[in-house]
């Protein structure tokens, strides 16, 4: 059994073992698995400087403790108004095929889509049911529906008008 030694990456000598029971017993410099985060150096904590001209000064300007980290940065943008911002609501419009239930209608909305392996333009048929509150809608009218909350257990849509009687 030979004993040498190889220098390790933080340049320290360490054994070689080649061959019998030592080799099995004493431990060997190991990498981290690559999946393992790499042990870093803290970060310096001293403030960074702000954007300047060079050679406008020494950096020692720039380290006062009193300036906040935020000195350089553009003003804050005013204060927006107090109702929070919606988002766009979904509208379809589609043909009343169904007006039987009280303040409520079915919608059939057709959209017109290609077919994923072949790409020739097939209809898709989709129904939703709708609130309509002044069950105002006959069938065969084509309507303007909205997205809105649950209303019912079936029911996310709401009616925004009446295109064609």
């Amino acid at each position: 059994m030979s004993e040498e030694t190889v220098k390790a990456e933080g340049g320290e000598e360490l054994p070689l073992v080649t061959s019998g029971a030592a080799a099995r017993t004493e431990p060997r410099p190991t990498e981290p698995h690559p999946t393992e985060p790499r042990p870093t150096e803290p970060r310096p904590t001293e403030p960074r400087p702000t954007a300047a001209v060079e050679g406008a000064g020494s950096s020692d300007e720039h380290t006062s403790t009193s300036e906040s980290p935020l000195a350089g940065a553009p003003a804050a943008q005013p204060q927006q108004s107090e109702t929070p911002k919606r988002h766009l609501r979904k509208t379809r419009v589609g043909e009343v095929v169904s007006n039987k239930m009280n303040k409520t209608i079915v919608v059939a909305v057709v959209r017109r889509v290609p077919h994923t392996k072949f790409g020739k333009i097939v209809k898709r048929t989709k129904k939703f049911y709708v609130h309509d509150e002044h069950n105002q809608c006959a069938i065969g009218d084509l309507v303007r529906v909205e997205e809105t909350r649950p209303l019912s257990r079936l029911k996310r849509w709401q009616l925004v008008e009446v295109l064609k009687h």
